[in-house]
């Protein structure tokens, strides 16, 4: 029928755009993935490719749509979308045709997609070494057993002395460098994990919570920056949380998961020398050269805020990585703009943001993801539907986006900061989605560490407000015609590196005003059981009309400020 046709002819008009591939950018989809496709697969296809010809629907909120959405993104057919794999290609697919039906305008010249190059990788462990020689003793670790985990995508072989930099912190607007008076040229960099004073309440460093500096890629970067060849990382002595390490393990088959899923990383990232996390065994015998304990050079930091930093006599390590398995790959982030109405203003931005991957299918157990992420992602495409139908537009532009690779760390959100489709300097403000869709709850990762309260259906976490009080007045003024229960507990956190852990961290880093909106952790996050049917669809609801009114407000009024040091 002709009405088929024309869904045939838009289903090949979307393909063009450059759907993403496993294998290449610009590659015909088809030809992308030469395994066939599954029934199941060609139907979700037909869904997403079908779905951009149905009538426009009125601007309203409605959780039965939200649901039929998010029952799409969990189904079978997606095979949980995993980043460069084709059920998250399927998602890029209905992502582009809800765009383009709501009357958005693609933001990469002809197209929604930026590609987004990654390696993809595995580290040989037993090929890969660390070692530490001093006064003619040598100490060898092996990967991921007694000593070290990390790895990098390209093989590397370096021998060099070793500098300790207490945290591993430029930080101007702390008045902080922990580089002050060294020499980490040539040299491999011992730092602390996390940030001075994170035990004190009323330290500069936003009190118990954690700044940007906390972020161990920063820290790689800043050491690449004064010279170094490597990193090592080290679970700062004097905490009341546990290690990174000690927090992953808390997250039931976290050790499975990191083992089944490969390594991702951008191609071309700044970041350009390894980073390995030592264990604190490690990390004594290596600060042994100084005399003092770790434990003994954190106080010291901690009491006075002024570096301890220095060459450890006479250490040398060694590093060996090895891959077992490399390959690149193309991934995508769907991007799309609705144009602001002032003539002026328009060059100006409001950005909406999630992430549509999560961990795939293993074994037969299909990881959904409905919570993580598929709920931010159906967020962000119904309002890109109500504003797109709306009768009159915000006086600056809006663009929706929809990240990939955010489960491997980041990947698609820096690569966007990386190479703005708009610039950034004109970005006033990112509203970003990465689980609103359910009821926070206690669980292993959080035993211990916040306090949650006894009835979460109603509350909002709103995580990043600290650098921009602004953004916080904006949201709570617009809440007053909501009545969510806004919290901002995770801002005052420091076990979890929450404000790290999604999409707006990049452009925090910019200098933007960037928050994340968040329910809350859940037993079954990261788990096959985050299925549609747990999901709070009122409270969803609740959540975008929330963000529609603050993104007005954003958009078309005042934009809120970024303060680095709060």
């Amino acid at each position: 029928s002709p009405s088929v046709q024309q869904s045939h002819a838009r289903a090949q008009a979307l393909e063009m755009q450059g759907c993403p591939s496993s294998e290449g950018s610009r590659t015909h989809h088809r030809d992308a993935h030469p395994r066939e496709y599954t029934t199941g697969m060609r139907t979700a296809l037909l869904y997403a490719y079908l779905a951009a010809t149905l009538p426009a629907q009125t601007p309203s909120i409605d959780p039965a749509r939200l649901k039929a959405d998010l029952t799409f993104l969990t189904s079978d057919a997606l095979e949980g979308r995993l980043s460069l794999q084709r059920g998250s290609d399927v998602a890029v697919h209905w992502i582009v045709s809800e765009f383009a039906k709501a009357g958005l305008k693609p933001a990469a010249g002809d197209s929604f997609l930026q590609p987004v190059p990654l390696i993809e990788y595995r580290m040989d462990r037993a090929a890969s070494l660390f070692s530490v020689e001093r006064d003619g003793k040598k100490q060898q670790y092996s990967a991921g057993v007694d000593g070290f985990t990390g790895g990098f995508s390209e093989d590397v072989e370096v021998r060099a002395p070793v500098v300790f930099a207490g945290f591993g912190i430029t930080a101007p607007e702390f008045g902080y460098d922990d580089y002050a008076g060294i020499d980490a040229r040539g040299k491999i960099v011992l730092v602390f994990d996390h940030e001075p004073q994170e035990s004190d309440p009323r330290s500069v460093w936003n009190g118990e919570g954690n700044t940007r500096h906390a972020n161990s890629r920063l820290k790689t970067l800043n050491a690449q920056k004064h010279g170094a060849l490597a990193v090592l990382i080290v679970p700062e002595p004097v905490r009341k949380h546990p290690s990174n390490a000690e927090r992953m393990a808390r997250i039931p088959s976290s050790e499975s998961r990191a083992r089944r899923i490969p390594t991702q990383v951008l191609a071309g990232s700044p970041v350009r020398i390894p980073m390995l996390s030592v264990s604190e065994a490690v990390a004594r015998d290596l600060l042994g050269a100084t005399g003092k304990t770790p434990a003994e050079l954190q106080k010291a930091i901690d009491q006075s805020l002024k570096p301890v930093s220095g060459e450890l006599p006479g250490t040398v390590a060694g590093i060996r990585l090895v891959s077992a398995e490399r390959r690149r790959g193309i991934g995508a982030n769907v991007i799309g703009i609705l144009e602001g109405s002032d003539p002026a203003l328009k060059n100006e931005t409001v950005i909406f943001s999630a992430h549509y991957d999560h961990d795939g299918a293993h074994d037969g157990n299909i990881f959904r993801g409905a919570d993580d992420n598929g709920s931010g992602t159906v967020g962000v495409v119904e309002l890109a539907r109500v504003f797109g139908r709306s009768a009159t537009r915000p006086k600056r532009t809006l663009l929706f986006a929809v990240f990939a690779a955010e489960e491997r760390g980041l990947l698609g959100s820096y690569h966007y900061a990386a190479h703005p489709l708009r610039p950034l300097e004109g970005t006033r403000a990112v509203i970003n989605f990465d689980m609103i869709g359910r009821n926070e709850a206690p669980s292993r990762q959080t035993d211990g560490l916040i306090e949650i309260a006894a009835d979460t259906s109603n509350e909002l976490n709103l995580i990043g407000t600290v650098n921009s009080p602004e953004y916080r007045e904006a949201v709570e003024s617009a809440n007053r015609g909501v009545g969510l229960t806004l919290n901002y507990k995770w801002d005052r956190d420091a076990a979890l590196n929450i404000f790290q852990r999604s999409d707006q961290f990049p452009f925090a880093l910019h200098d933007i005003p960037a928050v994340w909106w968040f329910t809350g952790f859940h037993p079954d996050y990261h788990q096959t059981s985050d299925s549609v049917e747990k999901i709070n669809f009122p409270k969803m609801q609740k959540i975008l009309r929330l963000a529609y009114l603050a993104g007005w407000k954003f958009a078309d009024g005042r934009p809120p400020r970024f303060q680095a040091a709060p």
